[in-house]
């Protein structure tokens, strides 16, 4: 792998930190990464590594969100408009052309929001495993949203934190929630998060993600993406929300590729983490979307 070099931009008097590697000549790749305990842009680098073996004229973009990683920490509640705003002026400032989405998990409102705010900019997505439908569906009222806030920011929610930040949970939620093998569950994967969560200032980020600021009907905003969307989801996806225990991966990649446009699907192996624990077969479906759409 190229090496990564590390640069820094100021955005409303925060620091934002990004990684770039790679090499010019095809349209430059944005990766956002999920938000979660100790997750940060680190969360690509086995997934941009094995990329890179493959593609040598791709420019790698991988930012920490404005809470994560060694970006800016400031204690606030972080909504899907404000990562995506930083991540607009990201594209406008640093990159300075259109880029693709490579977005994981819940994080597809930051997705969509920078479509929304910036569409000429966004020239394709690519959504690793997004949430069951019912989650992006519905309206959480706002009320309800600060209340879990303020639950979570305060010290039963430091002390929350505290815990879930040890290996051993960490071990477990992934084993439980993430991976489709035990086995996947690595040391390079658990020591990516203990060693990102070390600083307890990144907790207001997975506040903010628990407290679901995310969650709202995003089915009207999913109608009007006119961008080539490729929608990945892994043969034993499986939702941490009760909500979406009964739907298979089927039904997630039929609710996604009937509301977008210009979408396509594709099943791999793995769960919920497919950049990292199905590697080779994530990369090689994203390679075949890119050189469909000449990208």
């Amino acid at each position: 792998m190229q090496q990564l070099t590390a640069k820094t931009y100021q955005w409303q008097g925060l620091t934002c930190h990004y990684w770039l590697t790679g090499a010019g000549g095809k349209t430059p790749l944005l990766f956002i990464h999920p938000v979660g305990v100790g997750l940060s842009g680190l969360f690509w680098d086995r997934c941009v590594d094995h990329w890179q073996r493959l593609a040598q004229s791709y420019l790698f973009y991988i930012p920490d969100l404005l809470g994560c990683g060694q970006s800016s920490l400031p204690h606030l509640a972080y909504y899907p408009e404000d990562w995506a705003a930083q991540l607009q002026f990201l594209i406008e400032s640093e990159i300075a052309q259109g880029v693709v989405l490579v977005v994981q998990g819940a994080v597809l409102p930051v997705a969509l929001e920078l479509v929304r705010l910036a569409p000429q900019k966004v020239k394709a997505l690519i959504l690793s495993g997004p949430p069951t439908g019912s989650l992006i569906s519905q309206n959480t009222g706002a009320l309800w949203q600060r209340l879990r806030w303020r639950l979570f920011d305060s010290p039963l929610g430091w002390a929350f934190y505290q815990y879930a930040r040890q290996e051993r949970f960490l071990r477990r939620f992934s084993v439980k929630q993430l991976f489709a093998k035990p086995q996947a569950v690595d040391r390079q994967w658990l020591e990516m998060l203990t060693q990102g969560a070390a600083n307890l200032e990144t907790r207001h980020a997975v506040y903010s993600f628990l407290a679901g600021f995310w969650r709202r009907d995003y089915r009207p905003i999913l109608q009007t993406v006119a961008q080539p969307v490729l929608v990945v989801m892994g043969d034993q996806a499986s939702s941490i929300s009760r909500q979406g225990t009964a739907e298979s991966p089927q039904e997630r990649l039929a609710f996604y590729t009937e509301l977008l446009p210009n979408a396509a699907g594709v099943i791999i192996p793995g769960r919920n983490v497919l950049p990292y624990e199905s590697t080779a077969a994530f990369v090689d479906v994203c390679q075949q979307f890119l050189i469909a759409h000449s990208l």
